[in-house]
């Protein structure tokens, strides 16, 4: 699908000419540099960029002020989005979805981000959910749930966390009791992006014995008696979004929206969250990019003490080492995303890595790019400051970067 998104909008728009699309104020402006995001790409992987930046720019860009001081849910653009193959950008083609590899969807995310990093932060988790249950469920259930939702008529949620297991997710305390061929849910659900708009809601719940092993996996569909929400969470970013809790009381669903067999959903959950972190890592990535892109204009437009701030060899270093981190950032992301489509045994360790890595780097230019812009960055007229709030929960989400390092250490002592 993504491929003929491609040509569609490349006769609706233009495909535009290589090099780097990234957000200053209202648009993009093409550069093409040490930073170019297109370089190591083969042509297939160069167009499918090209059609994310454009959307970015044409469709995302100039709006995302917007969703974020109103705090709007962009339905329609979503579904634009997946007329261009990115509601299952690697879903199997059978069901609708794109089809395609772990680097070409990082490479996707980072466009996108440069035009709204929290919308796309939201489409990488809906492609999360989408990909677990084309990837663990059987023929009904991928034929049922996924062309819908890759076509975004319908949108999912992913729903691990709770109140009082957050990082220690194994101890989650949502049970599902199996009663004839219904389970019987009850328990809560925290901090779940798309609560209360979504369609289709991907549970890890209980159904077994304390720890792991007694996770199961179950769809959960809006309009499920016994399946409420929490108010809208007042959030620092990542407005383009609800965040809301997700409530279980005496909610029952089929034994056919089971994900996979009873004790497989703890595993199930790991493996979507490990492409989950390359997702939101890349997600970063655009952030900080296109926050490099508008640093750079600022200081050759304002002028202190008689000098364009460009001329400042101490802001050059400071530009320098932004450059530098997503440079880095992007290296660590692709290779990790490399490792996760060839399935080997390190693509956990360096997910983490990746994710570890890259959100903490990329926030940290976001951060340096506000300080570069002086006052002005602090106004919400300028965009700088939106990236740096919409990049800063990605420190948290999708496993904290606390226990990123666990993962990682985990991994060395065990080898």
């Amino acid at each position: 699908m993504l491929r003929s998104g491609c040509q569609c909008l490349g006769a609706r728009l233009g495909c535009l000419p290589g090099g780097l699309w990234a957000l200053v104020q209202t648009g993009h402006r093409n550069l093409t540099s040490c930073i170019d995001p297109s370089m190591g790409l083969n042509e297939e992987q160069k167009e499918f960029q090209k059609v994310a930046f454009d959307f970015a720019a044409h469709e995302m860009a100039p709006n995302m002020a917007e969703w974020d001081q109103k705090e709007l849910f962009p339905v329609d653009m979503m579904r634009k989005a997946a007329q261009l193959g990115f509601g299952g950008v690697y879903v199997r083609t059978d069901v609708g979805g794109s089809g395609l590899s772990r680097l070409d969807t990082s490479v996707i995310f980072e466009a996108l981000a440069t035009g709204c990093t929290s919308t796309t932060a939201y489409i990488s988790i809906h492609n999360m959910c989408a990909w677990m249950i084309d990837s663990f469920g059987n023929e009904e259930q991928r034929h049922r749930f996924c062309p819908p939702l890759c076509t975004m008529e319908k949108f999912a949620s992913y729903c691990l966390t709770e109140p009082g297991s957050g990082s220690d997710a194994a101890s989650l305390l949502t049970s599902a009791k199996r009663q004839g061929d219904h389970y019987i849910l009850n328990g809560s659900k925290a901090f779940i992006s798309g609560a209360g708009e979504s369609d289709i809601y991907v549970v890890m719940c209980r159904t077994g014995g304390p720890g792991p092993k007694g996770i199961s996996c179950i769809i959960v569909e809006k309009g499920t008696p016994g399946l409420s929400f929490g108010k809208k969470e007042k959030k620092v970013g990542w407005n383009s979004q609800p965040t809301r809790a997700v409530i279980f009381e005496d909610c029952a669903v089929p034994v056919a929206n089971r994900i996979g067999s009873e004790g497989q959903g703890f595993s199930i959950a790991m493996k979507g969250l490990n492409g989950g972190r390359i997702n939101i890592a890349s997600c970063s990535l655009g952030a900080a990019h296109a926050s490099i892109i508008l640093t750079r204009d600022h200081l050759n437009v304002r002028k202190q003490f008689g000098e364009p701030l460009a001329s400042s060899q101490y802001l050059q270093f400071k530009l320098a080492d932004m450059a530098t981190r997503l440079v880095a950032s992007r290296l660590m992301i692709r290779s990790a995303a490399v490792a996760l489509q060839d399935e080997r045994k390190d693509a956990v360790a360096l997910c983490s890595m990746a994710k570890l890595f890259a959100t903490h780097e990329c926030f940290a230019i976001c951060n340096q790019a506000l300080q570069m812009h002086g006052g002005y960055g602090y106004l919400k007229d300028y965009a700088v400051q939106q990236y740096m709030r919409d990049s800063r929960v990605h420190q948290i989400l999708e496993g904290s970067n606390e226990v990123m390092r666990m993962l990682i250490s985990r991994s060395l002592l065990q080898e």
